[in-house]
């Protein structure tokens, strides 16, 4: 056997942790050079498996020390500027301008935002998917969140890595099905502590991924749950997709008042339809007092701000305890809690949401 075909036999049980596939597999190793006893080889790792990289670079080295005639390994890192028909995760520095691509089969895409963190955005995002998933409705959920993708643990999955078909620019990334919708995740593709430190460029080119390169199929809804405030993923999505509209999510408290406004301004400047206004956290209602309700976070937030911009105030979400399936994973109140007083209230936002953009039910 050649040298060259021992270093690819060697470098073959180098996996990637996720899907367990040889990192020769997939693309993510090439040979530079071989000149015994040392080999020169090039690692370029898409964006997801950046976190991999040093445990990688140590399993190359382990690798070679089955091969009797190479002593030393030298492991260039490669440089990726790829696109959005990069395989999954390589997006790197896509632009901005490109102008909007609808998401093929895709009918609705409903951004869900909020001015600052807290207030149940994500929340919000989740329960509405399946509500709608509920009414018969083919859903997909894209966690749009990069920094802090909660998705996968709220839907209890967060232990599961999704698959990718296909190689090259023709790979997809398969959304994980549960709770009746398909999620895709950056939480899906790093370790649960691991943080994402990314610049904006590398964000918007993640997102793009997310909207255009995941096996999304034919869906009435795409649910994007964007992270808070006013910046480059709300940028990203804006000017990537066509939008049925957004809907802000915010709490009576003035504080989130003030953030939201800014938030709602921004979608309003880029001609978005903001469909209304989402109050969380409106009441608290005791799990021994049931028909008792208390507005511990004051009460009108939500309603001012909807007047304020001449939106519809879409739902007000109370706050109950009940809200955790019992099976030690945290699910939606929609799929664990359907006689719930805030599962019968999502419920009803999905109807209103639909009559909002003509959808039949």
């Amino acid at each position: 056997m050649k040298t060259n075909e021992k270093v690819l036999k060697a470098f073959n049980s180098v996996k990637d942790i996720g899907s367990e596939r040889s990192i020769v597999e997939l693309g993510w190793l090439e040979i530079v050079a071989v000149k015994p006893p040392k080999i020169v080889v090039r690692l370029t790792l898409p964006n997801f498996a950046i976190a991999q990289r040093s445990q990688i670079a140590s399993d190359i080295r382990e690798s070679i020390k089955s091969l009797e005639d190479i002593e030393e390994v030298q492991i260039e890192i490669g440089d990726s500027a790829p696109s959005e028909d990069s395989p999954i995760g390589q997006a790197g520095h896509g632009g901005q301008s490109q102008g909007l691509t609808p998401i093929p089969n895709v009918k609705n895409v409903i951004a869900i935002s909020s001015g600052k963190g807290g207030v149940g955005k994500s929340t919000v995002a989740v329960n509405l998917a399946c509500a709608l998933s509920q009414k018969g409705f083919k859903v997909g959920l894209l966690d749009a969140d990069i920094y802090g993708p909660n998705t996968p643990y709220m839907l209890g999955v967060s232990e599961i890595t999704p698959e990718v078909s296909g190689s090259g620019p023709a790979q997809k990334i398969i959304p994980i099905e549960t709770c009746g919708i398909g999620m895709v995740s950056m939480g899906l593709l790093i370790d649960q502590n691991q943080p994402v430190i990314w610049r904006g460029p590398m964000l918007n080119g993640i997102i793009r991924q997310f909207l255009y390169q995941a096996s999304w199929g034919e869906r009435d809804f795409l649910i994007v749950d964007l992270p808070p405030g006013t910046g480059d993923a709300q940028l990203s999505l804006a000017q990537a997709v066509p939008m049925a509209g957004v809907i802000i999510v915010t709490t009576p408290q003035n504080v989130s008042l003030q953030d939201s406004r800014r938030g709602l301004s921004m979608f309003k400047q880029m001609n978005i339809p903001v469909l209304g206004v989402i109050e969380n956290m409106t009441y608290f209602i005791p799990p021994d007092q049931p028909k008792k309700s208390y507005a511990i976070f004051g009460s009108g937030g939500g309603n001012q701000l909807a007047k304020e911009n001449n939106v519809p105030l879409l739902s007000q979400i109370p706050i109950e305890s009940d809200n955790h399936s019992g099976t030690g994973r945290d699910l939606p109140v929609v799929h664990t809690s359907r006689d719930s007083i805030t599962a019968k209230v999502f419920l009803e936002l999905a109807g209103t949401l639909c009559n909002a953009l003509s959808v039949k039910q």
